[in-house]
Parts: C-alpha cells; structure tokens; sequence
C-alpha cells in the first residue's frame, strides 16, 4: 500500500505522514529532506542555490546527510525551496523517491508532489493544510523552542514566500491531487490530525476494495 502526503510547510504533514506509517506498519520518507540535502550541500560548497548547474551539482550527496539535524533549521528549509524549483534538481531525486514508493509492501512518502508526480497511482492520497498564520505560529514556536533567534512575522512572511514559489514553480508545483482527500489541521490537535488522517485513509481503502 502507498500513502501520498502533500501538503506546504508547516501543515503538519511530517508528523501526520510518521503517524499513518506507525499505524499501517510501513517505511516513511520525508522527502523534503532530500531537497534540504541539496540546500545544506549547496551551502556547504558555497554554491548558488538560484544557478540550477549550482544546485544540480550539490545532489551527488551520501544518504548520511539526511540523519543531520541541521536540516530541519529554517535557512535549509528556505534554500530548499529555491533549490527544488529547478526541473533538473527534481529529475535527478526522482527516481530516488519512485524507488522507496515502490518497494515491496508499500510505504509512505510525504512531500509537496507526492500524489500528483512521485506516485499519482498511490492506494491513498492526502493533502494536508492550515491557514499560514497557524503554520507560522508552530514554525515560530518549533524554531524558538530550539534556542532560535527569530520573529513571528519573519517567520510568516517566509512561509508565505515558500508557498509562493513552491505553488508557483513549472516543475511539480505544489497543487492537490484530484483524487486526493484534503484535511485542514488548523484547528486539530497532533492526535486530532492522526486520528482524521487514519479515519480517511481507511475509508480510501474500503472504496478502493469494493470498486
């Protein structure tokens, strides 16, 4: 079985993906982070994460870099977002998620194209949202509850900036899959949007066993 999660930042997509993994027993992959890879690679290098040449470059990367920490800080997630706007970047990790999504006994993969690109023939598809002031608030406590120095307003206006050129990219824009499900976190407790998220993907997998 494949789950597709979709969804912008800070939706509660991650935390709602982890939970349907524990719940039908399957691998997950957070596949923002193979872009953030790329953004910390990129950094690292001291390339420039706008030249695709620049970017393509940084996504020869080990597969340890995706246990670092570091690629959860909020300038990782920004250049990973500017980074996953070229059409080479996101055909050179292409094949690394379509592998992962088709493994024997399924799995589940949360990103912003997994419904409509990585796996538009999932057993069930999710896109997860909340309003922008409700992501950026839990971006903003995320942030600070780790020592960060930022504020809420610059928070927001990042996450506003990512949604932009993440919805408008040409290559795999972030947009719902037609056949997918939306649920709406901004009101929902973690355990809330859980338990929602199970509750719609069983009811994907009952309609799917009677048609």
């Amino acid at each position: 079985m494949i789950i597709a999660v979709d969804g912008p930042a800070a939706s509660g997509k991650g935390t709602i993906a982890r939970g349907l993994a524990r719940r039908f027993g399957l691998p997950h992959l957070d596949t923002g982070l193979l872009y953030r890879a790329v953004a910390a690679t990129v950094q690292r290098l001291e390339l420039d994460p706008s030249m695709e040449a620049d970017a393509v470059a940084a996504c020869d990367f080990d597969d340890r870099l995706l246990a670092d920490p570091s690629l959860r800080d909020d300038e990782t997630g920004r250049l990973a977002s500017i980074v996953s706007a070229h059409p080479l970047v996101r055909s050179a990790l292409l094949q690394r998620q379509k592998r992962f999504a088709n493994q024997p006994g399924g799995a589940v993969l949360d990103g912003r194209d997994i419904g409509t690109v990585i796996a538009p023939a999932a057993d069930a598809k999710l896109f997860v949202k909340a309003t922008a002031a409700i992501r950026a608030r839990r971006r903003h406590a995320e942030l600070t509850g780790r020592g960060l120095d930022t504020s809420y307003e610059q928070v927001l206006a990042d996450i506003r900036a990512r949604d932009a050129r993440d919805s408008g990219r040409e290559a795999a824009p972030l947009t719902q899959a037609a056949d997918a499900a939306s649920l709406d976190t901004s009101n929902l407790s973690i355990e809330e949007a859980i338990a929602r998220a199970v509750s719609l993907v069983e009811e994907r997998i009952r309609v799917r066993a009677l048609s």
